[in-house]
């Protein structure tokens, strides 16, 4: 009788169903960060275009800001959009946080061993600070609502007065605060470089020439949204805006 000497590959163990259920649990935050990244940057653009109207002088942006507050109207009260608006960023940048904050998490028990000698990692400065990125663009946020939402912190503080608020908000007297915005929007760029980037990737495009164009493409959209929110402050402190 003929003996079959032939060896025969093992099949893998299969995934304990923890993991599984952990895997799974990590893609669906992934996706869930790709779909808030995108949520707050189509609002960042959009906010940015507002923006730029101010430089058509204080009664095309005092219109603009007045709009804003009839968006919705007479279906919703007044100033309701923006109120739902508001509401909806929130939800998207404390779910954007907490699904960031469990991945990291995540990642740091999948490596609980530390090394004596860590080779360096490659990758890029955005990437190795997003982290940071994002702890100064949350405090930004806070700030830019209690200065020109609430008007708590501006120094003219007038509701309506939305071109005056931010001309006398930038004033070349104020440079802290110009170089406090600066360097947030810098960070809110280089944060928002990788995220494309990062959500591109989550939603399976990974191929080399796709990541080299989503790379090229993630830079050009950053310094687009980086040189027009700075624009406005910039041109308060040179008197093109006064």
């Amino acid at each position: 009788m003929a003996v079959d000497t032939s060896t025969r590959k093992s099949a893998a163990p299969a995934p304990a169903p923890g993991k599984t259920a952990r895997r799974r649990s990590s893609v669906a935050l992934k996706l869930f960060m790709a779909v808030t990244g995108l949520l707050l940057v189509a609002f960042l653009y959009v906010h940015m275009i507002g923006n730029l109207k101010i430089f058509f002088g204080a009664e095309t942006f005092d219109h603009y800001a007045h709009w804003l507050r009839t968006i919705g109207t007479p279906l919703l009260p007044e100033a309701w959009y923006l109120y739902i608006q508001r509401a909806v960023l929130t939800v998207a940048v404390v779910g954007h946080i907490v699904a960031a904050t469990i991945l990291a998490r995540r990642a740091r028990l999948a490596r609980p061993v530390k090394y004596a000698h860590r080779p360096k990692v490659q990758g890029s400065y955005a990437a190795r600070t997003m982290r940071w990125g994002g702890v100064i663009v949350l405090l930004f946020v806070i700030y830019h609502i209690l200065d020109l939402t609430t008007l708590t912190l501006n120094p003219h503080g007038v509701s309506g007065e939305v071109y005056r608020n931010v001309a006398e908000d930038f004033a070349p007297g104020r440079w802290y605060v110009t170089l406090f915005y600066t360097l947030s929007i810098v960070a809110v760029g280089f944060h928002l470089r990788h995220g494309l980037w990062s959500a591109v990737r989550t939603f399976g495009l990974q191929s080399p020439r796709g990541e080299l164009y989503a790379r090229a493409t993630a830079l050009v959209l950053s310094l687009v949204l980086v040189v027009g929110y700075l624009s406005v402050p910039f041109a308060v402190l040179v008197g093109l805006v006064d």
